[in-house]
């Protein structure tokens, strides 16, 4: 493709953008690694107050609180994950926050712009990558790249040059000249990540990103969005894998009905959890009933997580200060959004 003049950037448009083409790319790193969780830095990047939206009912039915007076404030830099189960918010929060669903009351800025005051100008703060498949099937890999490029300001010889790193650094090289109808689910979610990071968004919204993958397709889009992270990307996404957001979100929102029952950082909600003493309670029955069945002398190790020791033998730890290790993010989950199914 020749280069030509650059062109405008979009004002109305639904696609995520940056009103700021890059000059330049930072390399990714020769050993890509997987972001752990670490202090949030203290610079706000997402801000809500007392967001809310409630969808009318239809007649005869009440209007439905999708979300409820939701106050949020992510960092500058951090992985955020919103947990929740279905119908809890969380899709229509973000949809609030890229301007794709308009609030009933309350305020939401990402990256310093007001989304629903300027929506067009916040559309250059966001990248945004759905669970569905949202890339054009018209187009090849490089194509989708080159395009997306365009559409946001870079130039012709920019686009081409931001297209080839982002082939590069995704994998994507081999597959460049292919219809996107051919590729595999993880190629097709990592292509999906590079056009959304084309134009250097302040926020990349990542939902369920790793929903439906394989192994080893779910590590290297977490090998990707680590390098993401160590270049100070920052990460918002929603997902059900409650060993993902464990491992490698700085903080954590769960959510429900709209609100948000709990926020802190993973290790912190475990240690608070309430869950802690029920679920010792119940392992210490467990234990009891094997020790009747096949005379259990010593501690037991319960589902691969968690080991107690007999009442009577030395060594005893049952205080309420100790730690326990059968304490999850997920029991915490439940404990806070109970167990009934959700449509």
């Amino acid at each position: 493709m020749t280069p030509n003049s650059e062109s405008p950037t979009p004002s109305g448009s639904t696609a995520t953008s940056n009103s700021e083409a890059p000059s330049s790319h930072a390399e990714p790193s020769s050993e890509a690694r997987l972001p752990e969780a670490q202090a949030a830095p203290s610079e706000e990047i997402i801000r809500t107050e007392g967001l809310k939206k409630v969808y009318p009912g239809a007649e005869g039915q009440d209007d439905l609180t999708a979300v409820d007076g939701l106050d949020l404030l992510v960092h500058k830099g951090e992985i955020f994950g919103l947990l929740g189960p279905n119908g809890a918010g969380k899709t229509t929060t973000v949809g609030m926050l890229t301007t794709r669903v308009i609030p009933t009351a309350g305020k939401a800025f990402v990256g310093g712009v007001d989304v629903v005051a300027e929506p067009a100008r916040a559309k250059h703060r966001i990248g945004v990558v759905n669970q569905a498949n949202t890339l054009d099937r018209s187009l090849t890999v490089s194509e989708n790249l080159y395009f997306h490029a365009r559409y946001f300001g870079m130039n012709a010889k920019a686009a081409n040059a931001a297209t080839e790193e982002a082939l590069e650094r995704f994998k994507l090289v081999g597959r460049r000249k292919s219809e996107v109808r051919t590729l595999s689910g993880g190629m097709g979610r990592r292509l999906m990540v590079a056009r959304a990071i084309m134009h250097r968004p302040a926020v990349l919204f990542l939902d369920e990103p790793t929903a439906g993958l394989d192994p080893q397709s779910r590590l290297a889009l977490w090998d990707i969005v680590g390098e993401l992270h160590d270049d100070g990307q920052t990460i918002l996404l929603t997902t059900h894998y409650m060993e993902e957001a464990d491992r490698f979100c700085n903080r954590v929102a769960i959510i429900d009905h709209g609100q948000i029952l709990a926020l802190d950082t993973p290790a912190k909600l475990k240690e608070s959890a309430d869950v802690r003493h029920d679920s010792a309670s119940a392992a210490k029955a467990k234990l009891a009933q094997l020790r009747a069945l096949a005379r259990v002398a010593e501690g037991e190790k319960l589902d691969d997580a968690l080991q107690l020791a007999d009442d009577d033998s030395p060594g005893e730890s049952t205080g309420d200060g100790d730690a326990f290790e059968g304490v999850t993010l997920e029991s915490v989950f439940i404990e806070l959004t109970g167990r009934d199914l959700r449509e």
